[in-house]
């Protein structure tokens, strides 16, 4: 398969598991523990069916959304992921350009590989900062200021991410970084000689966000040594609320599950939220992100601006998403299958893509705006 035979979220992956060795491949690809929540947020879409309206005169689609003071070209971002160079070499930077030609919303995370300063540098679309709570209340202090510093517009704390998943594909191949690989996952690697090379012949893996806090050469720290050591499990709604107001702009809360703390996000002064499980990589057995995103709406979806994530693989999800009440909504897998696969011109072949399923969907939906979409054009069953 080549790139130009992509056409939907499947062909991607195929291609990206073609492409890299298969622990890395297991990395995107899996969830925690039996991975019933994973599995649940794509199929909880078919749990809702359009109902279109016709004759409506649809000629031009506006796709454009405002969101957290950011405006959009279309209604959908890239949500920040870590480790984005060790899927393909251009790694942030190929996401980020993508997302510039698309105009939308690139999250940069504090696990990732390119620093914000220079994502900042190099292009002009909106950019969300994505970080986590450390013991250290100095280090969250200084992430903040920096991200100021270097124009950030949003920040955005992950906020179901105290402790790492169970994700047990990485437990069986010995993914780590550092690189901890069993046998198995040796024989992965040394079967897609590509990846090899291309990792050796291009700049050092490197994690600037967190230059000095989390070593990763010499196999002196780990990413999973960090979610245990550094991050903050006592974190609660008064430290939240201090940051909130520290940092004093667009503040947002990814991970929010339920009615009751979608309202204290409200009440603490954030501007937005992300309702999200992970993508199904932190508590399995929970519901899906969708199953959860009316009631939130309801309750608080005219204080505060609401994303969402998880489980988005169709321009019709993103429909449906829109038409309950959520201001944008984020991809994870969805460019990170392209990336691996073929790099920036995956991701742009991605985003595309759902672009123009999106501008389609909204033509057969009657619709010629965002703000058009409503729950009366949701049934479910």
């Amino acid at each position: 398969m080549r790139l130009a035979q992509c056409h939907n979220f499947h062909d991607f992956r195929t291609l990206a598991k073609k492409r890299v060795p298969g622990p890395i491949f297991d990395y995107i690809d899996g969830g925690a523990d039996d991975e019933t929540t994973q599995k649940r947020n794509s199929r909880a879409f078919d749990d809702c069916d359009l109902v279109p309206n016709v004759l409506t005169g649809v000629k031009d689609i506006d796709l454009s959304v405002t969101v957290m003071g950011q405006k959009l070209d279309m209604p959908v971002y890239c949500s920040p992921t870590a480790l984005q160079r060790l899927f393909h070499h251009q790694g942030e930077r190929a996401v980020a350009k993508a997302a510039e030609k698309f105009g939308t919303l690139f999250g940069v995370s504090s696990l990732g590989t390119v620093s914000m300063e220079e994502i900042a540098k190099e292009v002009s679309t909106p950019q969300v900062y994505q970080f986590y709570f450390h013991k250290d209340r100095g280090l969250n202090n200084a992430m903040m200021s920096r991200a100021k510093d270097a124009g950030i517009q949003v920040m955005m704390l992950t906020v179901d991410s105290i402790t790492g998943g169970n994700r047990e594909r990485d437990l069986r191949s010995g993914f780590s970084m550092p690189f901890r690989l069993t046998l198995g996952g040796l024989i992965q690697f040394a079967i897609k000689p590509m990846w090899g090379i291309n990792y050796v012949t291009h700049e050092s893996f490197k994690l600037p966000q967190l230059e000095g806090h989390v070593d990763m050469g010499n196999g002196a720290s780990s990413i999973g040594d960090y979610f245990t050591n550094m991050l903050d499990p006592s974190m609660d709604w008064d430290d939240v609320a201090e940051m909130v107001k520290r940092w004093d702009g667009e503040f947002c809360l990814k991970g929010i599950m339920s009615v009751e703390d979608a309202k204290r996000a409200v009440d603490i002064g954030c501007t937005g939220i992300v309702i999200s499980n992970h993508g199904g990589r932190q508590l399995d057995g929970s519901r899906s992100s969708f199953d959860q995103l009316a009631e939130i709406v309801e309750a608080v979806g005219d204080k505060i601006d609401i994303l969402f994530d998880s489980g988005i693989q169709r321009g019709t999800h993103v429909l449906k998403a829109l038409s309950l009440g959520a201001k944008a909504v984020g991809i994870g897998r969805g460019y990170l299958y392209p990336l691996a696969a073929a790099g920036q011109n995956g991701v742009e072949r991605a985003l595309g893509l759902m672009r123009a399923e999106l501008e389609r969907d909204m033509k057969l939906m009657g619709k010629t705006s965002i703000k058009e979409l409503t729950v009366n054009n949701l049934r479910f069953r």
